[in-house]
């Protein structure tokens, strides 16, 4: 976009200058996925660009890293085992991180900064910390190596995602609503899901996505919890790099970076429709 007729000399500089700098904060950002998706595409056993695939030659390019991922059994386990974990991490994460969403965002809620600072905490603690601290918790509870260690340990790291996007939808929230359906007789379980719940819908399904994200792509805290039958693509993919240099990594890494895309289109959807739900114009 130009700048307006009326700009001065200077402001026509920081106007080409800042983008300048944006564009090229976007390349480094963007620059390792650019690399990684044609090479997931090499048909040689190779993590660098061939001759073949630099001169544009169709037998430089080859599926069979993505064949190798769609046919072996230890790549199709951990798709399964993150899956699973993920799921119902995710519904645990969801419902817990509501409930504690819409105490904090009562009036009458006691001690609610030092509470809120409880609930977002596992963001803030450095990830190894937490997970050395779940194993010896989950240790005393043989809850290692098992599926329920490691759901628990990915429902306490999407909690905060979800608390945060919930009570962020519900500071626009028109409270007269529900004292409104009261008064017609309608009781709180009736209220909440009839008049709270649609309306915070966007930032519940906002929490849950970055939730799923979060333990879909975790990895310290699967290394202390998890045992083998628990491995997830993190895992496998970390392991695969220091056993054996396979560019079937890349053909993952560029399949979640997919995903990621479609999650990350969900979310934009799902915050305009949050604006129009709220009368404001999406931008």
């Amino acid at each position: 976009m130009a700048p307006p007729p009326y700009a001065t000399g200077p402001e026509r500089v920081w106007h080409y200058t800042f983008r300048t700098v944006c564009a090229f904060i976007f390349i480094f950002l963007i620059g390792p996925i650019l690399v990684i998706v044609p090479l997931s595409f090499n048909a040689e056993p190779y993590f660098t660009f061939t001759k073949a695939m630099v001169a544009f030659d169709p037998e430089g390019y080859s599926l069979r890293w993505y064949e190798d991922f769609f046919t072996s059994d230890s790549w199709l386990g951990a798709i399964r085992n993150s899956f699973i974990v993920a799921i119902f991490s995710t519904l645990l994460a969801t419902t817990l991180g509501t409930v504690a969403a819409l105490g904090m965002s009562s009036r009458y809620m006691p001690y609610r900064v030092p509470i809120m600072a409880v609930l977002i905490s596992p963001m803030i603690v450095p990830l190894i910390i937490s997970a050395a601290g779940m194993f010896f918790f989950f240790s005393k509870y043989q809850l290692t190596q098992t599926y329920t260690g490691v759901i628990l340990a990915h429902t306490a790291l999407g909690i905060p995602f979800v608390v945060i996007t919930v009570t962020a939808t519900l500071t626009g929230f028109n409270h007269s609503l529900t004292r409104a359906a009261a008064s017609l007789g309608a009781s709180p379980v009736r209220t909440f899901f009839k008049v709270v719940l649609p309306l915070v819908t966007p930032g519940v399904v906002s929490g849950a996505l970055f939730a799923f994200i979060t333990s879909f792509d975790e990895v310290v805290v699967v290394l202390f919890i998890a045992g083998p039958e628990q491995r997830t693509v993190p895992i496998q993919m970390w392991s695969g790099i220091r056993e054996q240099i396979s560019p079937t990594i890349l053909a993952v890494a560029t399949l979640l970076v997919m995903v990621s895309i479609v999650l990350l289109t969900v979310l934009e959807l799902l915050r305009r429709r949050s604006e129009r739900l709220r009368g404001l114009t999406p931008g």
